[in-house]
């Protein structure tokens, strides 16, 4: 296996184009139209300006974490690694730097969600020592008038 020389550096805007393309390669990544549309993206890096990441490698974005924080716990979203660039420490490094830039803000705790389907992120996330909750259920709500109107009857 040859060795991978990369950087890391919060992401910016400017990568969303990369950025977004490297998604969809990914297997078992579920992306947005709203949330994850450069509009929506570019909302989440104002709100969370130093705490998103991504590796470049061979001139290219080859992995990348949208995280932020609501003021009390992180979460950690969209993490991947390229395919080709896989099992060179990658991917937790990219942890690691969204964890530091996390306990900077004083966020003292972190989450993430990942499919069940996503059997090779799963994995990885349990190898490396974070805790599976099956003590929780998951909810969520899209904000639509539709969807509000009928809620509210």
């Amino acid at each position: 296996m040859r060795e991978i020389d990369y950087t890391l550096r919060i992401m910016r805007i400017e990568d969303y184009n990369d950025v977004y393309a490297l998604w969809n390669t990914i297997h078992g990544i579920g992306l947005r139209s709203l949330d994850d549309s450069e509009e929506g993206i570019a909302r989440f890096l104002e709100r969370n300006p130093s705490t998103s990441v991504v590796a470049e490698a061979d001139g290219k974005i080859v992995g990348a974490i949208l995280c932020g924080h609501d003021g009390r716990r992180g979460c950690l979203y969209h993490v991947c690694v390229h395919e080709d660039y896989r099992k060179h420490g990658i991917g937790k490094a990219m942890a690691v730097f969204c964890m530091k830039a996390l306990q900077a803000e004083r966020i003292n705790k972190v989450s993430l969600i990942a499919f069940r389907r996503n059997e090779i992120g799963n994995a990885f996330w349990k190898s490396v020592g974070w805790t599976f909750r099956d003590d929780l259920n998951y909810y969520d709500f899209g904000l639509n008038d539709e969807n509000i109107t009928r809620f509210n009857k």
